[in-house]
């Protein structure tokens, strides 16, 4: 396998995976303390124990908050498992978590509808119910707000909400936080969407005391795990032809391969496509008849276990043998689709092989923590993304897979980071018939705005439109297709500036449209819409990383018929540095500030033996960090 992307090296101080004597690790620990907060956002990476700190939480607000039922809603079923009972007075903690079989909505079978199921749950004296989110809202329909009243209710993957009035959870949450009493844990490891829509709206926001814990924090306190990869390798073809290239039989791998409807995909068929992987891997032996595990043997001869699950016929074995997976040993490879992303956890997986280019940055994320978990003997964890050549010159690939590599470096980072769902374009066919599809369109005499409104629009909104712009499902099927520019920017683009905004005119909707186009999308006067150069132009607009002046790129090797980019190593100090410029950019520190804070600085770090941290839960701490960071961003720019 070739070099990494990007690698990021930690201290390995083992302070994540310390429990006090409470039984609570340094991630848990930091939530409790904020236990008290009648509304609580954390965000943590997975792996780092949000499910367990909500139960110490819950417990106190149970055993001395007044608060007499708790609700947690995962988003899938298969998550519900992570909320079971647990033994925690084992561990120091003063009660243990007991979910009563018949109320863990994800893990039961039953005639009843879980609606009637979560309506009865509220009535009696049961304390605890772990459903879906789906049930949540199912069941919120019929449900007066205060019914909720001095009730927890904690939301795990909070990102799958947004402020979006389309967003039906958002609403039971935000209808909950305004008509009733009840108190709110919301827990996840991507506080962000990819999206225009925020999660919440600010004054909503405003409400949360805030838990962050990131991936440095996280990994910097590892045990084993001492780097963290990731690398975008570019091909031609088919790539059943390269991923033998990237797949390293002797490291724990999860394979994501493509959907049928992506330009990815073979068209072979997705079990077509798992056999080739099969073979590429090896000799198949055996298949497990109670587990169906397959059992297959390399062309060195080692002996693999490989699970299955994009074949529904036994994949629920499979996933049932997937859960008590126990050691090292019970598993080597595991082939996917849509599954083993979000919640999904093998602590011994090594390296997540994902075909085809992901455009959301949450799925990316979720992707990357299925591989970062610590375990012993594993000292790396690697994210490798295998990509068709994208139809775009290099240079610009170039930097737009290091603004990428930024984008996600951030969000490690815990930062809300704006990014689309664009798609790569892989490089024509030759199909010369296919390469004469639309000729692209001009826009010509663009004048200023016409009224007062558009005028507003065009000044304020055009960042937020073009991100709708760019997420609306039928914008998504035109790009890279042969679909005329001008249904694009006549029929498509005005019907979602219509529906943004219902008060503008035909002629206001057109002008707006104008103005979004020229500045999003033109190169010159001109957009070429067969060359699909939006994945290219888009990823400035979306990924909020402008300001981050940093190279990650080192070369640019060979690959198949392309080409791979490899970038400079990322430290931990590298990271730190992304993080300052994060807070500098949005800092409201003036000169005047820091010179009145700089001997309160200078204080805290000789009597603390650090410096201040920005996500304490202490004001005074969060005012002299951001004075820190100011001084710093100063003192880089006269350099």
């Amino acid at each position: 396998m070739s070099e990494n992307v990007v690698e990021v090296r930690y201290n390995q101080t083992k302070q994540s995976k310390k429990h006090n004597e409470l039984g609570m690790r340094e991630m848990q620990e930091k939530a409790y303390e904020a236990r008290a907060e009648q509304y609580l956002l954390i965000k943590s990476p997975p792996a780092s124990g949000k499910s367990r700190a909500l139960m110490f939480i819950a417990l106190d607000k149970l055993l001395h908050q007044d608060i007499k039922k708790v609700i947690v809603a995962v988003p899938e079923k298969s998550i519900g498992g992570s909320f079971g009972s647990t033994d925690l007075t084992s561990f120091g903690f003063e009660a243990d978590w007991e979910v009563n079989e018949a109320y863990n909505l994800c893990t039961i079978e039953s005639n009843e509808s879980r609606s009637a199921i979560f309506e009865r749950f509220l009535e009696n004296d049961e304390q605890i119910l772990v459903c879906t989110h789906a049930t949540l809202r199912n069941a919120f329909e019929t449900l007066d707000e205060s019914r909720f009243n001095d009730t927890l209710v904690a939301i795990d993957e909070f990102h799958h909400l947004s402020a979006s009035e389309a967003n039906v959870l958002g609403n039971v949450l935000k209808s909950i936080i305004s008509k009733s009493n009840a108190h709110i844990v919301a827990m996840t490891g991507s506080y962000f969407r990819g999206d225009s829509d925020p999660i919440l709206l600010p004054e909503i926001e405003e409400l949360f005391a805030k838990i962050t814990y990131s991936y440095y924090d996280q990994l910097n306190g590892y045990e084993y795990l001492q780097t963290l990869g990731m690398g975008y390798h570019f091909y031609k073809g088919n790539y059943l032809e390269a991923i033998d290239e990237v797949l390293d039989v002797d490291k724990k791998t999860i394979i994501h391969i493509p959907s049928v409807n992506s330009r990815e995909s073979t068209q072979q068929g997705k079990y077509d496509e798992v056999g080739a992987i099969l073979d590429i891997i090896g000799e198949h032996i055996s298949t497990d008849e109670e587990t169906g595990i397959l059992t297959m043997k390399t062309k060195e001869g080692k002996m693999l276990r490989v699970a299955d699950l994009v074949d529904e016929d036994g994949r629920e074995r499979v996933q049932k043998y997937l859960r008590e997976v126990k050691s090292a040993d019970d598993i080597d490879i595991i082939i996917a689709l849509g599954m083993a992303k979000e919640g999904f956890d093998w602590e011994y997986c090594e390296h997540a092989l994902t075909v085809g280019y992901r455009g959301s940055l949450t799925e990316i994320i979720q992707i990357i923590g299925r591989a970062t978990r610590d375990s012993k003997g594993k000292t790396h964890a690697q994210f490798t993304n295998l990509v068709a050549e994208p139809d775009a010159e290099q240079d610009s690939v170039n930097s737009a897979t290091n603004d990428m590599l930024k984008a996600i470096t951030a969000s490690l980072l815990m930062e809300q980071v704006l990014a689309p769902n664009f798609k790569f374009k892989p490089k024509s066919s030759g199909d010369k018939d296919e390469d004469k599809k639309g000729k692209g369109f001009e826009i010509r005499g663009l004048k200023d705005p016409s009224t007062k409104r558009t005028k507003e629009i065009i000044e304020q909104d055009l960042v937020a439109l073009t991100a709708k712009v760019f997420q609306n499902v039928d914008i998504q099927k035109t790009m890279g297709s042969s679909v005329d520019a001008r249904y694009v920017t006549t029929e498509l683009i005005p019907k979602i500036i219509e529906e943004t905004y219902p008060d503008l005119d035909k002629k206001q909707r057109i002008e707006v449209a104008q103005h979004l186009l020229a500045t999003n999308f033109l190169k010159g006067s001109e957009f070429d819409a067969n060359k699909n150069e939006l994945f290219v132009k888009s990823v400035n607009k979306f990924v909020d990383i402008k300001d981050l002046s940093i190279d990650l790129i080192e070369s640019i090797n060979p690959f198949q018929r392309a080409y791979e980019i490899l970038s400079k190593s990322v430290s931990k100090e590298m990271l730190k540095l992304i993080q300052e410029t994060i807070d500098a950019n949005r800092s409201t520190v003036t000169e005047e500030e820091a010179f009145f804070y700089w001997d309160d600085v200078i204080k805290f770090m000789k009597e603390n033996g650090r410096e201040p941290n920005k996500n304490s839960n202490n004001e005074t701490e969060q005012k002299l960090a951001e004075v820190l960071i100011y001084s710093k961003a100063i003192i880089r720019k006269e350099r």
